[in-house]
């Protein structure tokens, strides 16, 4: 391929070279050394207390301070034990190889087709039923565009540099959840499945993907790649437990609301009085996103509870995202179909939906799916960044459920294309959020372990039309951040025409009152 065919082709351009702002120093200096330095100096401290021998004669502070650093070096041991552990666990394998099969045709058909009108959904489902696809031409647009989507499953590299090798052992990653074994242990099975999708990947990007090996582009492999969590200290854990316990009791002072377990899925619920689930507005379920948990979104739960007066709030808490070290559930988060059944039922129990045919949801009739429609309303679910995914997974498993979604920072949304992976684990980091949000929550240990050793793109992969009312703006809602530095969101949404919006700030939910707006708290 001659160099002048290169130039000017996006997805040969390649990563630009990572460039430090003055904001990166700020935050390494201000926040990142002095926490992650605190283990270190405690090992320092008790190392020279030790060979001192000057135990017996320490004041009483310096003795609190020795117990204290005893506690974050044992706690340094038990937090690199942890660290070794989700490293050495294998991940679950993918069986379903015809949902996976059905999960690649849609991927391939992606934006190849304008928009369709209102109404058009089963249209669109049939066109992407369709077996066939051409071959695209490559300097077609959207074979341009395809290219350099994929190419963050190779960390930006230039889409010319892949090999078939590096392709062959991203494929059998996304396909089986295992290592590319040799070529003479790859059974013909395996390997007839690998080809069939390369076939239809080069279809679709209009290119032919060369034979070898470069092991220059090495392809992310998010459950099989090394962890990569950082070392922060015990004293860290403690004041997140501690704040969140406080926060929890303060809506429960404040608000009356109720903490509790269904099944393992732990919630905080807020329900008014004289509220009727026949006729009064619709409950709201808020799942929140990666960080410290309910300490971190105190503010806005506020908000919601100010503003929602005449309807219930539920409030799912995912402790293995929250660095909630000392839950037994830190390392056993929920599975897909868990936690949908889990939610399911509990929402089933709290009276806001029922069922009044026999069996599960899906398997009702067009008779009795119509009667349980109208019997009860359903739910709004509102979620934020990674919630988004339990928010799928209630949509796909419970669709009859769902009245009204609201999606905040969504990361749901393409996520065949790794960008959210890509700039949240692998990207060097250039600004102060970004070193922020990747020291303090992408490489927390409990952080890691869903992301690099629970991560299921399929599962977490949703569609358009598998939205209820995806098309009704007083039932669907999309809420974007046009700064956002994990996922460009105008570019994501405007490529598979969903609301796109470019501001920094969102001021209103207004699916949150039934199509009313009404103003509320800013949300970043």
């Amino acid at each position: 391929m001659s160099q002048s065919t290169l130039d000017g082709d996006l997805s040969e351009q390649p990563a630009p070279p990572p460039r430090r702002y003055l904001s990166f120093y700020i935050v390494l200096i201000f926040a990142v050394i002095p926490l992650w330095s605190i283990v270190p100096l405690s090992w320092a401290f008790l190392v020279y207390v030790i060979w001192s021998g000057a135990v017996g004669s320490l004041s009483w502070r310096a003795r609190g301070l020795f117990v204290l650093s005893l506690c974050e070096a044992l706690f340094s041991i038990y937090h690199f034990h942890l660290t070794e552990q989700i490293a050495a666990s294998v991940p679950p394998a993918s069986t379903d190889i015809a949902e996976l099969q059905a999960a690649y045709h849609r991927v391939l058909q992606a934006g190849l087709t304008f928009p369709l009108e209102d109404g058009h959904e089963q249209a669109a489902l049939l066109e992407l039923e369709k077996p066939c696809l051409d071959r695209l031409d490559y300097h077609d647009p959207r074979a341009v565009a395809f290219r350099n989507r994929m190419r963050s499953w190779f960390r930006k590299a230039p889409w010319s540099q892949i090999r078939r090798r590096e392709f062959y052992a991203w494929l059998h990653w996304t396909i089986f959840n295992a290592l590319l074994p040799p070529a003479h242990l790859l059974s013909e099975a395996h390997k007839a499945i690998l080809d069939e999708f390369v076939e239809k990947i080069e279809k679709r990007s209009g290119s032919t993907i060369p034979n070898g090996s470069n092991p220059a582009v090495q392809p992310v492999l998010v459950t099989l790649d090394p962890v990569n969590v950082y070392l922060r200290p015990f004293v860290w854990y403690v004041a997140v437990w501690v704040f969140n316990r406080v926060v929890k009791a303060w809506f429960v002072y404040r608000w009356g609301a109720v903490h509790g377990s269904y099944k393992g899925l732990e919630y905080l619920l807020h329900i008014p009085r004289n509220w009727s689930p026949t006729c009064d507005p619709l409950p709201v379920v808020f799942i929140h996103g990666l960080g410290v948990g309910l300490a971190q979104y105190k503010i806005f739960i506020s908000g919601l509870l100010r503003s929602l007066r005449d309807r219930p709030l539920l409030i799912v808490l995912q402790p293995h995202i929250s660095q909630d070290i000392f839950h037994e559930r830190f390392l056993r988060p929920m599975g897909r179909h868990e936690m949908a059944d889990c939610l399911a039922g509990l929402v089933r129990e709290l009276g806001w939906v029922e069922q009044e045919g026999n069996g599960e949801e899906g398997d009702l009739s067009g008779e009795e799916s119509g009667r349980w429609r109208e019997g009860r309303r359903g739910v709004t679910l509102l979620s934020h960044s990674n919630g988004s995914y339990v928010h799928s997974w209630m949509v796909k498993a419970y669709p009859r459920m769902v009245a009204r979604s609201c999606f905040a920072d969504p990361i749901t949304f393409c996520s065949w294309e790794n960008e959210a992976c890509y700039n949240f684990l692998y990207r060097p980091c250039s600004t102060g959020i970004e070193l922020f949000m990747r020291y303090f929550t992408g490489t927390e240990v409990g952080v890691a372990n869903l992301l690099q050793r629970h991560f299921d793109w399929n599962s977490n992969l949703l569609w358009f039309e598998e939205i209820p009312n995806a098309r009704d703006p007083t039932k669907t809602m999309f809420l974007l951040g046009g700064k956002d530095v994990i996922v460009d969101s105008e570019v994501r949404f405007f490529s598979y025409s969903l609301f796109c919006s470019t501001q920094s700030d969102i001021f209103m939910l207004n699916v949150l009152k039934d199509g009313e707006e009404i103003p509320f708290v800013s949300w970043g």
